[in-house]
This record gives C-alpha cells, sequence and structure tokens, in this order.
C-alpha cells in the first residue's frame, strides 16, 4: 500500500469522523471521496492502518474512528494552516477593532474564537510580567495634586492620583515625567522598578520627596498589573453540542475551567505568534481530559509573546479550522495590541 494512499484514506476516515460522529465504513469512504480505489482496496488500507494503531474499530462489524495517534498523524501532515476566506477576514476585523479597550479586546476575541470554532475558548489576559513600559504620564491636578498615568505596551493603562506634601512647580513637573520616561520607557517592569528606584539619588535633595512619592506610586501600580494567571472563558454552552463518548469529559472539562492555573497549563508555553500547538487526547498534561484536544497559540505585539489564547474541545474537532481561527484570531489581537 502507497503511503500517499494511506494517508489519504486516514484523512477520509478523519474529515468524515469529525462531520457525522459516526464510525467510518470502507463503502462511505468510496462514496464521498475520490479515492481512485475499490473499497476492497480501502479495506485492506484501514486493516493496515489499524494494525499501526491509527484508527479503531469500536464495535464488532462497525467502521473505524481515528485514534490519538490517527489525529496527530493528520494533524502533523497538514502542508500548512489553511487560511480563513475573505468574508471570514473582514467579519474578524470588524468585529475586532469595534473594541475600545483591552478588557473589551480580550471579550471579543473569546466570544469570536467560540463562535468561529463551535468549541471553549480560553484567552489569557496578556502576561503583564513580560510586558513593557510604553509611557508614563504626569498629569497636573493641583499644586499639590498629581495624576499619573502608565501605559503598558499591551495597551493596559493605569491611573493613579498622588497627593504631594508640597507644591511643584510646572517646570519641576515636566522635568521629572522626563526622567521617569527615560528611567523605565522600553523596560521590562521589573527592570522599570529598579531603575525607578535608583532615579531617586540622582536627583536634587528638594525633589528627592516628590520623587520617591510618585516613583513609589508607580512602581506599586506596576506590581499590581505584574499578577499572572487572569483569562477569559467562553462558548461552555458548545459542551452540550460535543456528542455521546465525550459525556464522561464534561464534568473534569467543567471543573478545570473553573481553575486559571489549570486553564494557563493547558493552553502551555507559546513561543511565537505563528506556531500554533495541537495537543491531542492524552497528550495534555492531565489525564483526566484524555478525551479532549486543544488548540493554542501565542499572541503579542510585534514578536513579543504577551499572552495565550486557544479552544478546548473533543478529539474529534475540526482541526484545520480550529488551528485556522485560533492564528486569524491571534493575530488580530496581535495587531491590535501594536497599534494601541
Amino acid at each position: 500500500m502507497s503511503e500517499a494512499r494511506r494517508l489519504a484514506v486516514l484523512r477520509a476516515i478523519v474529515e468524515d469522523y469529525v462531520s457525522t460522529r459516526e464510525p467510518v465504513g470502507s463503502k462511505a469512504l468510496v462514496e464521498r471521496h475520490r479515492l481512485g480505489v475499490s473499497p476492497a482496496t480501502v479495506r485492506n488500507d484501514m486493516a493496515v492502518l489499524e494494525e499501526e494503531g491509527l484508527i479503531a474499530q469500536p464495535h464488532t462489524s462497525a467502521g473505524r474512528v481515528p485514534t490519538d495517534k490517527g489525529y496527530r498523524l493528520f494533524v502533523d501532515r497538514l502542508t500548512e494552516v489553511k487560511p480563513m476566506s475573505s468574508a471570514e477576514r473582514r467579519a474578524i476585523s470588524r468585529f475586532l477593532e469595534g473594541a475600545h479597550d483591552l478588557d473589551d479586546v480580550i471579550t471579543r476575541s473569546v466570544r469570536l474564537l467560540a463562535q468561529l470554532t463551535q468549541q471553549v475558548a480560553i484567552v489569557q489576559y496578556p502576561s503583564l510580567v513580560r510586558s513593557t513600559v510604553r509611557h508614563v504620564e504626569l498629569v497636573s491636578l493641583t499644586s499639590t495634586r498629581v495624576l499619573l498615568v502608565l501605559i503598558l505596551s499591551t495597551g493596559r493603562v493605569e491611573q493613579r492620583v498622588v497627593e504631594l506634601p508640597e507644591e511643584l512647580a510646572p517646570e519641576s513637573l515636566a522635568d521629572l515625567r522626563s526622567r521617569l520616561n527615560l528611567a523605565a520607557v522600553g523596560q521590562r517592569l521589573s527592570d522599570a522598578a529598579s531603575a525607578l528606584g535608583d532615579l531617586t539619588e540622582q536627583v536634587d535633595a528638594g525633589e528627592r520627596t516628590h520623587v520617591a512619592l510618585i516613583g513609589a506610586t508607580l512602581v506599586e501600580a506596576m506590581s499590581q498589573e505584574a499578577s499572572e494567571g487572569r483569562v477569559v472563558v467562553g462558548g461552555t454552552a458548545n459542551l452540550a453540542r460535543f456528542g455521546d463518548g465525550f459525556d464522561v469529559a464534561i464534568k473534569p472539562l467543567l471543573e478545570a475551567l473553573e481553575e486559571h492555573v489549570v486553564l494557563l497549563k493547558l493552553l502551555g508555553e507559546s513561543t511565537s505568534p505563528d506556531a500554533v500547538t495541537v495537543r491531542i487526547g492524552h497528550e495534555g498534561p492531565y489525564q483526566e481530559l484524555a478525551t479532549t484536544s486543544v488548540v493554542a497559540t501565542g499572541y503579542g505585539p510585534g514578536q513579543e509573546i504577551v499572552g495565550s489564547l486557544g479552544v478546548v474541545g473533543p478529539t474529534h474537532m475540526d482541526y484545520p479550522g480550529s488551528m485556522a481561527a485560533v492564528r486569524a484570531v491571534a493575530r488580530y489581537v496581535s495587531t491590535i495590541l501594536d497599534q494601541a
């Protein structure tokens, strides 16, 4: 049996099973796909695929279903992630570009992923430990009150009001603003906090109180923003459509959806905004979720990864469609953050 034909038969079985949720027989394969061979030849091919552990027969005289190993080979042999159609890309763009802040971007992204894939969608908030300071602004509210604005590379904006013990002249405020930006812009949060601590020793004695107070407020804002582990989940109603055979996974999956640490582990570590990771069945970190698969990727401005997003569903999911949707949404989110 040729390698190419074996892969064609496996691909046909995967596609039919994902579509119908029913074991696939040789006659159905010949009728639905242009394999160019007889049902007898397909049966021989299926027997070899079964010996190799790529498909299985759930019941005597029934058709075949893909195994985790079969899904893995199917995914690995995808020459490329299929592109979204022009209409789909326009719809994604319009939906996400209507967001007015980071929270809205995340909320829209998780809803969109769930709708596109009909799976459970998970979007991690930007991991601000890995984000950088884009700008620090100081706005004089009164002679002794200053509004501190922290803008990060993820588009996140934090504001704090600082009460000063004495008046701060406009020219001193402008100078302090320049010093803060010079020390912090482009720096990771941890590095920026360290640089701001050193700044206190670099100013005149008369300004140190102001610098120390504003710097401490800025560091506090950074520390609060650097908290990890916040995720948003959407599409849990899709669990109802996953069909027979997935019932055993619904309860542990629902429990997992309540634990953000578990969800982050499911998404895994993404190292590239273009690399889509697929973990099938037992490849995942939790054996109680062995009947589920995860499709995930990273996102962030430029080539910087600040978070992950993906979908979780049964192993009989539409892998090409899910991979395309995950990658497309991640790219749009990255673009939005890059423009923020």
